[in-house]
């Protein structure tokens, strides 16, 4: 720091209240007087982590310097553990290390954690995972297989215009804030092929081929929710809000069939990009979000499916658990017992 400025940052943290908060960033700038940058960013690190709820904005200038401290920190030691860790990549070429790489980012923040949040039933001790190992749905190489056929009947579906869609979002009375600009639009717009747990027979006569491939789902039986099967279409210019899903033990399947460029979607920490004919699953109760910037709409098969974790017993129960909360709360709207986000 110029002496100056190390002047007016001691002066403004010698000014807050006492207490711990204060304590570490006085630690800290000693061990910076004293030439102990390794020191002082790991006491700044642990003080940024605990900011007190009520601070003075007239403090912010001496967050900054700690942040900014942190920062050339993280910097010096990524360079320093890349020059640890070449060698090993090296000896394990072609393993995956994928997780390993993730807690690297963590500490290094380039990262951040997400946790499931589901709106409506958590199941414990299940992987808190963005993106699920495409191996653990080998039933998916037949929707994959028959991508031409259906997108040869989304086409012929929405030959019939927008007014065959249904908003995604369907809201009575007043939207949440988030969801007031895609509530009750087709901008976001689906195509049911089984709704809720019931198949939508008018749909799935007009797309005989998707109907015939997917007889290889396995289907997630959950009372009110599942199974769901859709076309999902999100118009040009139209960004989905980060929002979560109800329930852990079911997961979320993306068949991508019409993906101009300018798409992405994001889970958590983890943001893809669809690619027509390939799916992926995901955990749609870690926070996600959808974009499509382009001039064209996008189009996604979404259908749902048991977490693998989950044995069929659990499964088993989860529906009865549904269920019952179903049968208990009878007619009630579902936002009302906590079944929708």
């Amino acid at each position: 720091m110029i002496e100056s400025e190390d002047l007016r940052i001691r002066q403004l943290v010698e000014a807050m209240e006492p207490g711990p908060f204060r304590a570490m960033l006085q630690a800290a700038l000693q061990h910076e007087a004293q030439g102990e940058t390794r020191a002082a960013a790991a006491t700044y690190r642990t003080a940024l982590q605990s900011i007190p709820r009520f601070l003075s904005p007239s403090v912010r200038p001496a967050l900054d310097h700690a942040k900014a401290v942190v920062d050339a920190n993280d910097a010096e030691l990524a360079e320093f553990l890349e020059a640890r860790l070449a060698g090993f990549r090296s000896r394990h070429a072609g393993a995956r290390l994928d997780r390993v790489e993730q807690s690297r980012d963590i500490l290094l923040r380039r990262r951040r954690v997400y946790r499931p949040s589901p709106s409506f039933m958590y199941v414990p001790q299940l992987p808190a995972m963005e993106f699920y190992d495409r191996d653990l749905f080998p039933w998916l190489d037949t929707l994959e297989a028959a991508t031409a056929d259906i997108q040869a009947e989304l086409t012929q579906v929405l030959a019939g215009g927008a007014e065959v869609l249904e908003p995604y979002v369907a809201i009575d009375g007043t939207p949440q804030p988030r969801w007031r600009e895609l509530a009750n639009s087709r901008r976001w717009g689906v195509f049911y092929l089984w709704r809720a747990g019931v198949p939508v027979e008018e749909n799935l006569a007009r797309c005989p081929r998707t109907a015939r491939a997917l007889e290889a789902w396995p289907q997630c039986r959950l009372e009110g929710t599942g199974p769901t099967a859709v076309f999902s279409i999100l118009d040009a210019k139209t960004r989905i809000p980060p929002h979560v899903g109800v329930n852990n033990a079911r997961l979320i399947v993306h068949v991508p069939l019409v993906v101009p460029s300018g798409c992405g979607f994001r889970v958590g920490a983890e943001q893809r990009s669809w690619e027509p004919g390939k799916a992926f699953v995901f955990d749609d109760t870690i926070e996600h979000e959808a974009w499509n910037d382009s001039d064209q709409p996008r189009a996604v098969l979404i259908l749902d499916c048991w977490n693998p974790f989950l044995s069929e017993p659990e499964r088993e129960m989860v529906t009865a658990l549904t269920a019952g909360v179903s049968d208990y709360y009878g007619d009630l709207p579902a936002y009302a017992r906590g079944a929708e986000g």
